[in-house]
């Protein structure tokens, strides 16, 4: 169980605090249950906070059932430019009342595709609670990358710029480190992981069969789904996130 504890949002589920941008990951409370959407079409992330709105309403669940949002970057910013866009992003959480008592209970992962990449920083899959009868936990871990104590700066990269195998095993295992301590954190264990999502471009294979599934578990034998993207900062190579959910849905939002 992490030391930080866990704290209640109001819609069904508790966060795992982290900091500004992002908490490190999200559990559905008793009587709910979270919900993965993956767009047909990414949007420009603004647009797709007030499409998911929408969604949401029809759906006859508040903005604030909102618990974990993807996103994808035209490229790599430096470390004070990714600060910039999360203070952009920050805005957007005040204009939809998301913050609770000032702390962001959204899991977010934010990774930047390396074919075809969008123009703009887009969403392109978000997560949401409703009332369920279901048992066992749902959840999602957010987004890691290989930084020492999640600092965002340069100076807590684990080997920054290298991408050679040894290196990409380190930073592998860096981060399902941290995947383990975030879901210790939200009750859960990796036999509870529906979906393990790796993002990088070097080696990826090799460190998956030698880091990843020696460390997952049972979770393993779902496989690995392994997305062609970096982390949203520069000098940074190896991103993960979890989640375990029951229901995954596509849906176009395009229109909304």
């Amino acid at each position: 169980m992490s030391a930080v504890p866990l704290r209640p949002a109001s819609e069904g589920f508790a966060f795992l605090p982290g900091g500004p941008p992002f908490s490190c990951g999200v559990v559905a409370r008793t009587g709910y249950e979270i919900v993965h959407v993956t767009l047909r079409r990414p949007l420009p992330y603004r647009a797709g906070f007030t499409a998911v709105a929408a969604f949401l309403a029809a759906r006859d669940r508040p903005v604030a059932a909102l618990c974990g949002i993807e996103l994808c970057s035209p490229a790599p910013r430096s470390f004070d430019g990714f600060a910039e866009f999360n203070a952009g992003y920050g805005e957007e959480l005040t204009r939809y009342g998301l913050w609770v008592d000032g702390a962001n209970p959204l899991a977010r992962t934010n990774v930047a595709p390396v074919h075809d990449p969008p123009a703009e920083v887009s969403m392109w899959a978000f997560s949401f609670t409703v009332p369920t009868l279901g048992e066992g936990p749902t959840f999602i871990v957010a987004g890691a990358a290989e930084l020492r104590d999640d600092a965002l700066e340069a100076d807590a990269v684990v080997r920054p710029g290298e991408t050679g195998l040894d290196a990409m095993a380190e930073k592998a295992g860096h981060v399902m480190g941290t995947m383990g301590a975030r879901l210790a954190g939200l009750d859960a264990d990796w036999d509870d992981v529906t979906a393990i999502n790796v993002y990088a471009v070097a080696h990826v294979a090799e460190v998956v069969r030698s880091v990843v599934l020696p460390g997952a578990g049972r979770a393993a034998n779902g496989g690995v789904r392994w997305h062609p993207a970096v982390p949203p900062v520069e000098d940074v190579s190896w991103e993960m996130d979890l989640r375990g959910v029951r229901r995954e849905l596509v849906a176009d939002l395009s229109d909304a």
